[in-house]
């Protein structure tokens, strides 16, 4: 059994324990959800853009989870609750296949290999043009990742699923098939029952969650050349590892994708010195707060991966 898949063995008395934090967060994320969406045209944007997007945020922690099949024993189950595609445009099942293939430490950060890797080959690199080069620069600076981030990213994702598709390749079809009606679902509660434009929830709501997602993903992987030293861990305060369900701690979760999201803290600090030596140092500890003092106009590396 593979180790993403670790948590399905548990047996069913375990499982209350086991999930009900994340169905607590899974109540909160959804409850919250219809209430700001509901109460939508009397909030001002500078509340509403905020909300929606750590809400966002928060249910893309929680769809992680139930990649790791944290919060229900039934696959169905678990996939049911965190399924709904709030942010509209990833479907859940492309997801989850990408990111268990992240999961092997061998490919980890490579160009073409690892699917949530932000660098490109030297080869490709050398053939861009100078301002291109410049956007990909700029992208890794934090503040150019929560500008960027999401035009580059979404936009990436769809000229790949695009291109796969006029290739012949219908791997990702079925994953369509089911999410287009279900977005069709949420587009019926968020523009037909609560009169919410859908220009003002793409970009006060979807495009900031996804930029504060980034946040989380802009310093936890960097190119070394041993798979073990391309994992970071951030010692994020409550607030982020709350909004990160602790992933912010990736070198641990990736030691123990079977653990969940409120077992991970303990497994890191009885198990701290030792991964720590495991990934080079690679520590922020001074948490977001720390990165965002480093890189914030400064890039994090170049994106030409100096391996590949």
């Amino acid at each position: 059994m593979l180790p993403f898949m670790c948590g399905a063995v548990a047996g069913k008395g375990q499982w209350v324990r086991r999930a009900w934090p994340s169905w607590l967060v899974a109540g909160m994320i959804y409850i919250t959800f219809g209430l700001m969406t509901w109460h939508a045209e009397s909030l001002p944007w500078w509340l509403l853009m905020p909300l929606g997007a750590v809400l966002l945020a928060w249910h893309g922690s929680l769809q992680h989870e139930a990649i790791h099949q944290q919060l229900a024993p039934r696959r169905w189950l678990n996939d049911l609750i965190a399924s709904p595609p709030l942010s509209l445009w990833l479907p859940f099942p492309i997801y989850r296949r990408s990111h268990r293939a992240h999961h092997n430490f061998e490919i980890l950060t490579e160009p073409w290999r690892d699917p949530e890797s932000f660098y490109v080959d030297q080869a490709s690199w050398a053939r861009l043009s100078r301002p291109v080069r410049a956007v990909l620069i700029a992208h890794n600076t934090l503040l150019g990742r929560l500008l960027l981030g999401p035009f580059l990213v979404i936009g990436q994702f769809y000229w790949a699923e695009m291109r796969a598709l006029r290739q012949g390749d219908r791997q990702n079809l079925a994953a369509w098939l089911w999410h287009v009606p279900a977005v069709a679902l949420v587009l019926i509660w968020i523009v037909g029952i609560c009169d919410i434009p859908l220009w003002r929830y793409v970009g006060l709501v979807v495009l900031p969650g996804a930029s504060l997602t980034l946040v989380r993903s802009f310093a936890e992987h960097k190119a070394a050349h041993t798979p073990f030293e391309r994992t970071a861990l951030v010692e994020a305060g409550r607030f982020f590892s709350l909004l990160f369900l602790n992933n912010n701690l990736h070198y641990a979760h990736h030691k123990r994708p079977d653990l969940p999201w409120h077992a991970l803290p303990g497994y890191y600090r009885a198990a701290r010195a030792r991964l720590l030596a495991e990934n080079g140092g690679l520590l922020y500890g001074g948490g977001y707060l720390e990165i965002g003092r480093r890189f914030l106009l400064r890039p994090i590396d170049q994106p030409a991966h100096p391996l590949h």
